[in-house]
């Protein structure tokens, strides 16, 4: 749709004082105003119709169809003037109200039958399916007395995933053992196990039972036997997304607790593949999805699939009928690792949902902590009401601590961790457990 522009702006402004001089003074002005006006109205419309007979700008856009929530990605626009003209075009691209951006809007220059192209980058706040819409296109007429608003290009369908690079960050670090970069301790099982490795030297420590007698017979000097893990265990998920997961941080409500979670529970199964551990999934509240424990790449390419568009619901979640809905599921015994958020025993599920899985399962209880609290303790203390605060705070933060401690001494596990350490916290958690061989 054509629109006037500033030069046409300008040149009515001009003619329309023009006609009031003229209206003073007719037999002065009258013809000249006339005049003035055919050629204006002349050009306008010669100008319009030479612009509409240009060929149109085609445009292809260029991005990958998988995006990392919360990562900056690179996003291409080529435009192409089959016109016998150069042609200005400014651009804007029709964004998810979900995707910041940066370097938009584009000043292009493109030439006569050429292209050319530009680039921006775009960050996806929110994991779950999106599309940039038609691209939005503005430039002048040949003139300039007229500016043309158009769109451009084909929608683009992206997935925006969880950011895999912590785990794409442990697989290069892994390679290279230098996983304490990532906080990461990957303490070696000496001793007893499951499954025999190698022999080698007595180590002060070793057990008897560990001494192979002929060994050391043979050499003459004590031999002991190392054994690792068992490499053939299953690890479930079981996510709630309900309501409890629905935290965010204040001013960054497009982001929630619940959105830092697929990334923990994703580096988690990347180790425990690489463990040699099946990895399964469950989620409950909002949506049910269930994946049995699988093991090898296709297990963590299906894990993402059922991840990356999952939401926290509005709805308080179930931790009985999820824990029931395992059972019925899962046979073997496996490690649940129930990932939520708790600030006490307040829910009535949740304990019968523990004994449930106790009785079957090794059972780890990771919990999202809420951070508003400790951020407000490091606020100074200057009125009543500020230590009012403080002190309920501190009363809330003591009534958590004790309901973990009453879930260890029931052999629950617990993990109790920021959103943004989760991930990191849950890996170790996990590691000990395989080593320590529980």
């Amino acid at each position: 749709m054509p629109l006037p522009a500033r030069p046409l702006l300008a040149l009515l402004a001009l003619w329309t004082a023009l006609s009031v001089l003229a209206a003073l003074r007719p037999e002065a002005l009258l013809d000249g105003w006339k005049l003035s006006g055919a050629i204006l109205g002349g050009l306008a419309l010669l100008d319009l119709g030479l612009s509409w007979l240009r060929r149109p700008l085609t445009l292809e856009r260029s991005l990958q169809g998988t995006l990392p929530v919360g990562a900056w990605s690179e996003v291409g626009l080529k435009l192409r003037n089959r016109s016998p003209w150069p042609r200005r075009v400014e651009v804007f691209d029709d964004l998810p109200d979900t995707f910041a951006f940066q370097d938009l809007p584009g000043s292009l220059r493109v030439p006569a039958r050429g292209w050319t192209e530009f680039r921006y980058r775009a960050r996806p706040l929110r994991r779950g399916p999106a599309s940039l819409g038609a691209c939005h296109l503005r430039e002048a007429s040949l003139m300039g007395l007229w500016r043309f608003q158009l769109r451009a290009g084909a929608p683009s369908p992206v997935r925006v995933f969880p950011n895999f690079s912590p785990v794409k960050k442990y697989a290069e670090l892994a390679v290279g053992h230098r996983l304490s970069q990532m906080g990461i301790h990957r303490r070696r099982r000496r001793g007893e196990g499951r499954e025999f490795h190698q022999l080698r030297e007595y180590r002060e420590g070793d057990s008897l039972r560990q001494i192979d007698w002929k060994a050391t017979a043979r050499l003459r000097r004590l031999i002991s036997k190392e054994y690792q893990e068992e490499r053939d265990q299953q690890v479930v998920l079981l996510l709630d997304c309900g309501r409890r997961m629905r935290g965010c941080e204040p001013g960054q409500e497009a982001v929630s607790h619940f959105d830092q979670t697929p990334t923990a529970l994703l580096l988690l199964s990347f180790v425990a593949l690489r463990e040699g551990d099946a990895v399964g999934l469950l989620t409950f509240g909002s949506e049910a999805r269930w994946m049995p424990p699988r093991k090898g790449r296709a297990a963590l390419d299906d894990l993402m699939e059922r991840l990356y568009d999952l939401e926290a619901g509005s709805e308080a979640s179930d931790y009985l009928a999820a824990a029931e809905a395992l059972g019925t599921r899962l046979r073997k015994r496996a490690l649940v690792v129930l990932a939520t958020s708790l600030h006490d025993e307040d829910d009535d599920t949740l304990a019968p949902a523990l004994a449930l899985l106790r009785n079957r399962h090794r059972v780890l209880l990771a919990s999202l902590r809420d951070p508003a609290p400790a951020r407000a303790l490091e606020t100074p203390v200057r009125a009543f009401e500020d230590a009012l605060l403080h002190g309920a705070i501190h009363e809330d933060l003591e009534r958590q601590r004790l309901a973990f401690q009453r879930l260890d001494t029931r052999g629950i596990l617990t993990l109790d961790a920021l959103p943004h350490e989760l991930p990191i916290a849950l890996v170790n958690r996990y590691l000990a457990l395989k080593r320590s061989g529980d």
